[in-house]
C-alpha cells in the first residue's frame, strides 16, 4: 500500500504490507513523520491510498458502505472533543439512544465510574466546550467510557495517555485494556509502555515497516525499536524524577 498528501513531493506510506488478526492489539511506533498517524487515517478512510487497498474482512473498504463502516468504529484521539452538556451525554454521543444504566455500564466496564462519581452531580456533571473544567485524564476517560458504549468492531487508539501524568498514565493504561479486550485494535504509540503492551509492534520510519514483532523480540534484535525505547526510558526517568 502506498500513499501521498497532495502536493508532496515523497510518499507517507510506502510499500506497506500488514495484516492484523481478529482480536489483535497492534501498536504503530516510530519518529514523528514516520506514517504512524497516517496509517491510522487510511483505516478509519478519512483518506484512500494512492496505490493498493486497506481490507476489512478482505472487503476494499472503498467497496463499504461509509456510514455503515464507520459504526463499527470506536475513535479515542490524543486530545478528545467531548460532545454534550453532561458527562453522561458525552458518553452516549454515539448512542444518544442509550439508557442511563448502559451508559453508567460503559463507565464501569473501563473504570470510569470512580471517577466520574467524585464529580460534583456525577453523570450529570456539566461539561464546558471541548471538554473545559475536566482534566486530560477525566476526558479521556469519558473519551474511552464512549467508545465502550458504542461497542465497535475495530478500535483504533491514537495515543491516549500522550498528555497525561504519570498517576492519570495508570488510569487510562487500566480503561484502555478493559476496553481493547476482545477487539480488533490499532494504536498509534507515542509513549513506548504503551506499544510494549500490545499483541504485535510495528516499527515505522520513513514510510515503511522497518522491524515488527513483540516488545521482547524487538529489544532482542537491538535494532530501531531498543533505540528508540533506550531514548524513552532515558526520558522517563528524567521526567519521573
Amino acid at each position: 500500500m502506498h500513499f501521498a498528501y497532495n502536493g508532496a513531493e515523497t510518499e507517507a506510506l510506502s510499500g506497506v504490507s500488514l495484516r492484523i488478526a481478529p482480536g489483535e492489539t497492534v501498536a504503530l511506533v516510530g519518529e514523528t513523520g514516520a506514517g504512524k498517524s497516517t496509517a491510522m487515517k487510511l483505516v478509519a478512510r478519512f483518506y484512500d491510498p494512492t496505490a493498493g487497498a486497506v481490507r476489512v474482512d478482505g472487503v476494499d473498504l472503498r467497496e463499504l458502505d461509509m456510514a455503515g463502516y464507520r459504526q463499527r468504529l470506536g475513535l479515542v484521539p490524543q486530545e478528545p472533543y467531548l460532545f454534550g452538556s453532561t458527562v453522561g451525554e458525552a458518553i452516549a454521543y454515539g448512542r444518544p439512544d442509550a439508557t442511563a444504566e448502559a451508559i453508567a455500564q460503559a463507565a464501569r466496564a473501563v473504570g470510569a465510574a470512580r471517577m466520574i462519581a467524585s464529580l460534583a452531580g456525577g453523570y450529570d456533571h456539566p461539561v464546558g466546550e471541548r471538554g473545559r473544567g475536566l482534566s486530560a485524564g477525566q476526558r479521556q476517560l469519558i473519551a474511552l467510557a464512549r467508545a465502550e458504549l458504542v461497542n465497535p468492531d475495530i478500535l483504533l487508539l491514537d495515543e491516549a495517555t500522550a498528555a497525561l501524568d504519570v498517576a492519570s498514565e495508570a488510569a487510562v493504561n487500566r480503561a484502555t485494556d478493559a476496553l481493547t479486550r476482545r477487539r480488533t485494535t490499532l494504536v498509534v504509540a507515542h509513549r513506548l509502555t504503551t506499544a510494549s503492551r500490545a499483541d504485535r509492534i510495528i516499527v515505522l520510519d520513513g514510510g515503511r515497516i522497518v522491524e515488527e514483532g513483540t516488545h521482547d523480540q524487538l529489544l532482542d534484535l537491538d535494532g530501531r525499536y531498543a533505540q528508540l525505547w533506550d531514548a524513552f526510558t532515558g526520558m522517563y526517568d528524567k521526567r519521573s524524577a
